[in-house]
């Protein structure tokens, strides 16, 4: 009997093989292709342009900004942010998920082993009767992947196993690149807050002079009030510049994963300066940003979707075999006498479900077609957030040079009304406006400053912390 059974399983083996050239594996079509350079590079290329190559960004790309505080916050984010927590937490789910779609693709063994005892009502002898039943046995299948159907799942986890990879190095980007905006907007802070102090102690120094040429007899009580009114509000803004000041720190803790009664950073007043941009930057950065990364793996994931559920419109081809001992006792348990097995295998081949089949294959191209559209708008973004912050960043440096031209000439104009007023040739009202320009100025020339760093930063981010292609 085994002799004539193994031969046709063997066949009929064979035969489902050699059926299967009808392949359920669905190939993904071909992804947006980047330009070869960005278009508003041309901003950044100098008059006399050198053949000098920029030196690669590194891995820690905050180190730019040259601001060990920044450095040693940067190295406690990866450690205490509770949302790389989560993401570690996911890409360990992807990883398991992996075993679970490779472990369906091997045979199935389990053992069975039995013992039970009965009786039976007494007969016509007046007498019960009982009977003891041991077996050890063993079982085990196997589901033939003729269709691809579980190797194509098991692709499907493994590309959303690299997409959890690349969405936790996406989730690590996006909190460094916010721990910098937020370490930068702290500083710029610090800096409008020390600007409004200096400012106070020039407007004391004015109102100390009005009031003495007030008792003097010289101006009228306009003078002193007018000079008082602008110290104030210099004052207010002061207040106003902490609390945002401590807002902002507040955030940096939370970043961290800490209370923000647990984080105390020391104050500088001092914005780091400005990394300097290469003159070309190739679009090719976009294939290192890790959510362009991750939508790729999803794309490719969701056509492995599709062929597992294509596999199910053919039929499933399972073998199984059994065997063991049986008997009725334990010293005869083992004896040759008491071997059973079973070899066999199985067809499976749903005839009507109503469409149910079809359904999931049209579902699961569907989700292909939403992949593959939602990959494209990911990278025609990516695009124009690297277009849009390389045109901030070169207007805002221009703005820059500008407005410390203008504040210059205010100064200088603040200087000369001054003298003016002290010769009595001008009313306080002319110093007050030459005050306000010049402080105007000054929170121009520092907010410029710090729009300028948030665009370099947020191009930093965009091209995943890298000048070049390397």
């Amino acid at each position: 009997m085994l002799r004539t059974l193994f031969p046709r399983i063997t066949l009929l083996t064979l035969i489902l093989l050699l059926s299967a050239c009808a392949s359920t594996r669905v190939e993904p079509p071909a992804l947006a292709p980047a330009p070869t350079q960005f278009k508003e590079d041309g901003l950044w290329k100098r008059a006399a342009a050198t053949s000098a190559t920029t030196t690669p960004v590194p891995d820690a790309w905050w180190q730019l900004y040259n601001d060990p505080v920044l450095d040693d916050l940067q190295a406690r984010l990866v450690i205490g942010n509770e949302n790389l927590k989560a993401a570690v937490a996911q890409v360990a789910a992807a990883r398991a998920a992996i075993s679970a779609s490779r472990a369906a693709e091997l045979p199935v063994l389990s053992a069975n082993p039995s013992a039970s005892r009965s009786g039976a009502p007494a007969g016509s002898t007046g007498q019960r009767s009982t009977s003891t039943s041991l077996s050890l046995g063993a079982t085990a299948s196997w589901e033939i992947d003729l269709w691809g159907r579980l190797s194509q799942a098991t692709s499907g986890a493994e590309a959303r196993y690299q997409a959890s990879l690349d969405d936790l190095a996406a989730a690590r980007l996006s909190a460094q690149a916010t721990l910098v905006q937020t370490y930068l907007s702290m500083r710029s802070a610090e800096a409008q807050a020390s600007l409004l102090e200096r400012s106070v102690a020039g407007y004391q120094r004015s109102l100390d002079l009005t009031q003495t040429r007030y008792n003097a007899g010289v101006v009228a009580r306009t003078d002193v009030l007018q000079a008082q009114t602008q110290l104030k509000g210099a004052q207010a803004q002061i207040i106003e510049a902490q609390t945002q000041r401590a807002q902002l720190e507040h955030a940096v803790a939370v970043l961290l994963g800490q209370p923000p009664s647990a984080l105390m950073i020391a104050r500088t007043a001092v914005l780091p300066e400005s990394p300097g941009v290469p003159m070309l930057l190739p679009a090719t950065l976009l294939e290192r940003r890790p959510d362009i990364a991750a939508a790729e793996r999803r794309v490719a994931a969701a056509y492995s979707q599709i062929g597992v559920a294509d596999a199910a419109f053919f039929p499933a081809l399972s073998l199984s075999a059994s065997g063991g001992f049986r008997g009725s006792s334990l010293s005869n348990l083992l004896n040759a006498s008491s071997l059973y097995w079973s070899l066999g295998s199985a067809l499976a081949q749903t005839i009507f479900d109503g469409g149910a089949r079809r359904a999931a294959s049209d579902q699961a191209r569907a989700a292909a077609d939403a992949a593959t559209a939602a990959y494209r708008q990911l990278v025609l973004t990516a695009l124009q957030e690297v277009e849009d912050n390389l045109v901030v960043a070169d207007q805002l440096r221009a703005e820059g040079q500008l407005q410390r031209e203008v504040l210059q000439l205010a100064q200088r104009t603040l200087e000369i009304v001054t003298e003016q007023y002290r010769a009595g040739t001008v009313s306080y009202l002319n110093v007050v406006t030459a005050q306000s320009t010049v402080l105007s100025s000054e929170q121009s020339v520092l907010s410029v400053r710090n729009r300028e760093l948030a665009a370099i930063n947020q191009l930093l981010k965009n091209i995943a912390g890298r000048w070049q292609d390397k």
